[in-house]
């Protein structure tokens, strides 16, 4: 699907390689990684299986001032567990019924964000913009380019992923029959300004949570951890993406496969912003985990875990006390744990943090109906821990 397009307020790419260097350079949004175009290249090149659309909207003067990541997948409803599942499953029953959702295809989705990363890392709206303008502006583009380009079979619509500052803004996109909702919230630990090293935190929390990161510690002690580099990286991927596929199985919303070859792009382009390490026990890789320093911030990517070894060797555990130590050495100020495994990321300190996603049909009945089931979702409940001093 090679096009370029344009209409009046909008230009339409199909690949990052077809936007031009001025285009870049009046948006300034790479400081932002998830929106620089080394990144979003990474992930275009590694998933052939995704069509990929980048739109830039320009002003009067034909200067560049928002730009939207879009990518367009099939979705299936396996992919989906727990809650959620239950509903989706009876809103396909119902819709198969009465002839408005297909048997057995699955549903073709425009997402606007990023397939394997939580975050509102979708759309990037210039600082002196009016950014309610420039969803409106943006939502009636992506609709205007669906009608544009025939080949273009979708049947839904995703924007992901807003937190709650977001939605004065964001909620605009309900004027387009956009419906909100909330599926697992982005765990973040903030780091406290006195937190020198891993001890500064691990003497801030209570006794009964500092004597369980020690012994996590201690069960951990045999594992060896290394950092992934370019000249190791292909002969480790194939394990690495056997431990991923164990993870991407229990995920209770997972809308893709990420392709581990991406890692090698990711290492080439930002180098030690890239944070890859694998851990060995007993010459074997038993686990990996992966991030990126943006900005301020630690994001947690993939990780891969042997599940036989982890509660005796507290692989998981471990990894989430190493990301807590990387983000503390680079003086970092939040790091952002990702949807999974709430209740253990609470245990280390981290909150939730609600994101909400805006969907619609294309179909209006189906759209309608989508609305009221919507309605009856809500993010898996869990316990949360709450492991520091007052």
């Amino acid at each position: 699907m090679n096009f370029y397009k344009k209409t009046a307020n909008a230009l339409f790419f199909s690949s990052i390689d077809e936007i031009s260097e001025e285009i870049w350079t009046s948006l300034d949004c790479e400081q932002n990684l998830y929106f620089h175009r080394n990144f979003l290249k990474s992930i275009e090149k590694n998933h052939p299986e995704i069509k990929f659309l980048y739109i830039v909207l320009i002003d009067k003067n034909k200067k560049p001032k928002a730009f939207a990541s879009i990518q367009i997948i099939n979705f299936y409803f396996e992919n989906v567990q727990n809650e959620l599942k239950f509903h989706l499953q009876k809103l396909r029953s119902f819709g198969q019924k009465i002839y408005l959702l297909p048997k057995k295809k699955p549903l073709q989705l425009l997402i606007c964000g990023n397939t394997f990363v939580s975050g509102e890392h979708g759309l990037f709206i210039h600082q002196h913009q009016d950014k309610k303008k420039s969803i409106n502006e943006m939502a009636q583009a992506i609709l205007h380019f669906v009608d544009l380009d025939v080949s273009l079979k979708i049947d839904a619509f995703l924007f992901k992923d807003f937190i709650n500052e977001s939605l004065s803004i964001t909620d605009e996109l309900k004027k387009y029959n956009y419906h909100p909702f909330l599926v697992e919230p982005n765990m973040v630990l903030n780091l406290h300004e006195n937190w020198r090293n891993f001890d500064d935190y691990l003497a801030s929390m209570k006794t009964k949570f500092r004597v369980k990161a020690k012994k996590a510690l201690q069960l951990s002690a045999a594992i060896k951890i290394e950092e992934v580099i370019l000249r190791n990286i292909e002969t480790q991927l194939p394990k690495m993406t056997a431990l991923y596929q164990k993870v991407a199985t229990k995920a209770n919303f997972n809308l893709g496969d990420f392709n581990l070859a991406t890692y090698q792009d990711l290492k080439e382009n930002f180098g030690d912003q890239y944070i890859l390490k694998t851990y060995w026990l007993q010459g074997e890789i038993v686990g990996f985990m992966s991030g990126l320093i943006n900005e301020n911030s630690l994001d947690a990517h993939f990780v891969g875990i042997d599940y036989n070894l982890n509660r005796e060797h507290a692989i998981y555990q471990r990894m989430l006390y190493d990301y807590i130590e990387i983000a503390i050495k680079k003086n970092l100020k939040t790091i952002n744990f990702g949807r999974t495994a709430s209740e253990i990321k609470s245990s280390v300190g981290a909150t939730p943090q609600d994101l909400t996603m805006y969907v619609r049909h294309k179909k209006s009945i189906t759209n309608r109906i989508l609305k009221l089931f919507l309605q009856r979702v809500q993010p898996t409940s869990f316990q949360q821990k709450f492991p520091f001093k007052n």
